[in-house]
């Protein structure tokens, strides 16, 4: 879980109602397929779509989604759709864990899976991703960076679907719509986590008639501007890990002033250093900047339960081993399961959020000047000025922030319940970390918020089903155990 606007002229117009209203070509019927982490049969079908909303007669891309059907006979006839985060990862590729956390829908819902364009099997924009046994200079070093996205924008461009402007969240909320209308249901319901929250508020607002109800779980509104929002928030989660080793009287023994030794070893870099590859125990010399530190720290930091090694293993890197830190980080990363296609994922943000940047300045977060340097040369799409735009919804939205998440923190879901009005419901879990939903209790919440009939009783129901959540604990700090004792002679 290691994720994320210029005015319309009349051709960007001409391209939105085109989306809107343009015609869709027939589904074919679903047709049995098996999923992995999937007991049970699936229904999976295709449907053929513009490449260019605006030029419905050009270039067509397939997309490609999955039904997983209800057991009840008699079932309900509002689906639940899943958006999938990242952005660029496949919601098919997510069907194990997605039946897992949507099981009691599944008794009389059918949740419908759509890769969106992009990801997964939908005209994929896949890069050559690292490897996990990729060397790590590949992985970090800033020039290297540059190089291999510069080679995989010019492969991609070369591809029949290359036309990197095509991939925005307001298309592939058109896509989204297209699907309903091919499964021929009235209305659904929205399930997005991270990324996919952003999906989802566009489906509402470009389709609010067809929404039932909605789940925003780890929230990225539309005017979020991901990689400012990414690095200050990320900081606030390192200093809650340093707060939480503090107020612990065990931890604060073992790493003392761990807060001021981690700011002089990230004043000391950058500087080369021998690291022990997570993967293939083979030492390398590596270039170690603050930001090589930053993406180690990455992906733990969005989970408690590995968050609560951080200590140790940041205590460990100053004391000059490395090999704790880059291990938490291929763990984290082993954990998230499903890959990322990184060019849907710069297609997404290069036209979205790169417009929105601040002017750059000389002592610029490297993750924003990175960002910065990547969408310089990325072919842009257009992007409807009423996208930024979230306002009261007329379909219930249940909200879910971990407060622990150094991605989508609270600050981002209270501004957006706060737009959406009287019907939307924030639930924050303190000692959450990047998604909620996942948690197993709040599976009832989902169940209950979505199933419930009366949208004020549902709405009503939220913050006292949510409860179980709210009181989870914070995963004490790791102590790594003690030594063997020597045997007496």
């Amino acid at each position: 879980m290691k994720r994320w606007g210029r005015p319309v002229a009349l051709a960007g117009a001409m391209a939105w109602g085109a989306l809107l209203h343009g015609a869709v070509v027939a589904a074919p019927a679903l047709t049995p397929c098996r999923l992995d982490g999937i007991e049970h049969e699936a229904r999976c079908g295709t449907l053929e779509r513009p490449l260019d909303p605006a030029a419905p007669q050009g270039a067509r891309i397939t997309l490609h989604y999955a039904v997983l059907p209800a057991l009840a006979r008699n079932k309900q006839p509002d689906p639940v759709f899943f958006l999938a985060g990242g952005p660029g990862q496949s919601a098919i590729e997510m069907a194990g864990p997605v039946a897992g956390m949507l099981s009691r829908f599944l008794n009389r819902r059918d949740v419908v899976l759509i890769d969106q364009r992009g990801t997964g099997r939908s005209a994929p924009l896949l890069c050559d991703d690292d490897a996990d046994q990729a060397p790590l200079a590949r992985q970090f070093e800033p020039d290297a960076q540059r190089r291999r996205l510069a080679e995989c924008r010019r492969l991609l461009q070369a591809l029949p679907h290359g036309d990197l402007r095509q991939y925005t969240t307001a298309v592939a909320a058109g896509d989204v719509e297209a699907v309903r209308r091919a499964l021929g249901v009235a209305r659904i319901n929205l399930v997005g986590v991270s990324y996919g929250t952003r999906l989802a508020l566009e489906v509402l607002r470009q389709s609010p008639r067809r929404v039932r109800r909605v789940v925003l779980d780890g929230v990225a509104p539309p005017d979020m501007v991901l990689p400012v929002a990414f690095a200050s928030d990320q900081q606030r989660a390192v200093e809650a890990v340093f707060s939480g080793c503090e107020q612990d009287a065990d931890c604060n023994r073992r790493h003392p002033d761990l807060r001021k030794r981690w700011a002089t070893l990230r004043n000391s870099l950058p500087r080369d250093w021998p690291v022990a590859h997570p993967a293939t125990g083979v030492v390398e010399r590596q270039r170690v900047t603050p930001e090589v530190l930053d993406a180690v720290l990455r992906g733990p930091l969005y989970l408690p339960a590995l968050a609560a090694a951080l200590p140790q293993a940041m205590d460990q890197a100053t004391r000059g081993r490395l090999e704790p830190l880059a291990g938490l980080a291929h763990a984290a990363g082993g954990r998230r399961g499903v890959g990322v296609a990184m060019g849907l994922h710069f297609s997404v943000v290069c036209a979205e959020d790169a417009p929105r940047l601040p002017p750059a300045a000389p002592r610029e977060d490297p993750l924003v000047r990175r960002y910065r340097d990547a969408c310089a040369d990325w072919p842009r799409g257009s992007v409807p000025p009423a996208f930024y735009q979230v306002g009261p919804s007329a379909a219930p939205v249940l909200l879910l922030s971990g407060g622990l998440d150094p991605a989508t923190p609270p600050r981002h879901g209270d501004r957006m319940a706060a737009a959406l009005g009287a019907k939307a419901r924030h639930v924050v879990v303190p000692q959450a970390g990047h998604g909620v939903a996942m948690l197993p209790c709040m599976r009832d919440v989902l169940y209950r918020f979505i199933d419930t009939p009366d949208e004020a009783a549902a709405l009503a129901a939220v913050r006292a089903d949510a409860g179980c959540a709210v009181q989870l604990p914070r995963p004490r700090p790791y102590q790594p155990p003690a030594p063997p004792a020597e045997p007496r002679r």
